[in-house]
């Protein structure tokens, strides 16, 4: 099973050469959360029990649960690998097109994967695995909905990992007996290298996980970071607004391309483009890597650029990609 991601950008140095790129093949944001200095022993030592509650604590905050509902784990991709171990394979619907680390890896796992356009078609599974918003077009479903769906299905996966700048699409405040949320940390605060995500779930799935995972699975600088950044709502706030902004504004230089919206989300956007190949090849020659995707030969997402110079050169690239 094919499995192509963003973030390839030594792939586009390989290509075209150069060292300047801005990457936007990822959705990953290009404001980061400002690193503080840490401790010593925060990078000396073992991460302690302290250290991952306080993590554990501000997550629950954020998300709106029980502390005792969630756990660390190495980034939401890692808990993608494990959680299909965990339970006996039977029959798994995936939304598509999505992100494709689930469907590969519940097959490795020895489930038999279906997709499905919609939640209603997913209905009779032995498990379902829906990310809200969706990845890559930004499809969106209300947590009502995906309760519905968690009715219907033996298990249920929700891949929350875009929607921290919007709450009122989670299921984690209320959350089925039978399902599972995954939050990514890496991705809205903009500090993908840390690998750190979040599994929110049953207390005995969670230690089903906390077994399979290993013990200090997850590092102590990023227990800390997280704690601190999660509980900072006046950066998240002014994250959000300038997503919110930014996007409409890639939106409207996207038009000015001959482009059309397919979708998207606060940190990525997705267009209909005449032809994805040769739009990511001009603008590649500006040192600029976008994500296509090998199901479609039009469509190409875009991050959100971070700062005035990384959309001065957007800006003057785009015009190359008009028909």
């Amino acid at each position: 099973m094919q499995r192509d991601h963003g973030g390839n950008a030594d792939v586009a140095r390989a290509l075209y050469g150069g060292d300047d790129w801005i990457d936007l093949s990822t959705g990953i944001n290009r404001r980061p959360w400002p690193l503080p200095p840490l401790p010593d022993a925060v990078w000396r030592d073992l991460p302690t029990a302290q250290a991952e509650a306080g993590a554990i604590a501000a997550a629950a905050d954020w998300v709106g649960c029980r502390p005792g509902r969630v756990h660390p784990v190495a980034g939401a991709s890692a808990a993608i690998q494990l959680l299909p171990r965990l339970w006996t394979p039977g029959q798994a619907a995936v939304l598509t097109p999505s992100y494709n680390e689930h469907a590969a890896s519940l097959a490795a796992a020895g489930w038999q994967v279906r997709p499905a356009a919609d939640p209603d078609e997913m209905a009779g599974a032995d498990l379902a695995v829906v990310v809200n918003p969706n990845n890559p077009d930004g499809r969106e479903w209300p947590p009502e909905v995906l309760a519905q769906l968690a009715s219907r299905v033996g298990r249920l996966i929700v891949d929350e990992s875009f929607a921290d700048p919007r709450p009122d699409l989670s299921l984690a405040p209320a959350l089925p007996a039978n399902a599972v949320v995954l939050r990514s940390f890496g991705k809205f605060w903009g500090l993908a290298g840390l690998r750190l995500g979040f599994v929110i779930g049953a207390p005995d799935l969670l230690a089903k996980l906390r077994e399979a995972a290993g013990p200090w699975s997850v590092n102590g600088p990023a227990l800390a970071i997280a704690a601190a950044a999660m509980a900072d709502r006046a950066w998240a706030d002014d994250a959000v607004t300038y997503h919110s902004e930014a996007s409409l504004r890639l939106d409207m230089l996207a038009r000015g391309a001959g482009w059309t919206l397919a979708g998207g989300t606060h940190l990525f956007r997705l267009y209909q483009t005449p032809d994805a190949r040769t739009a990511q090849d001009r603008l590649a020659r500006s040192r600029i890597w976008t994500r296509r995707f090998p199901y479609s030969d039009r469509w190409l997402r875009l991050g959100i650029p971070g700062n005035r110079h990384e959309w001065d050169r957007l800006t003057a690239a785009l015009p190359t990609c008009a028909a």
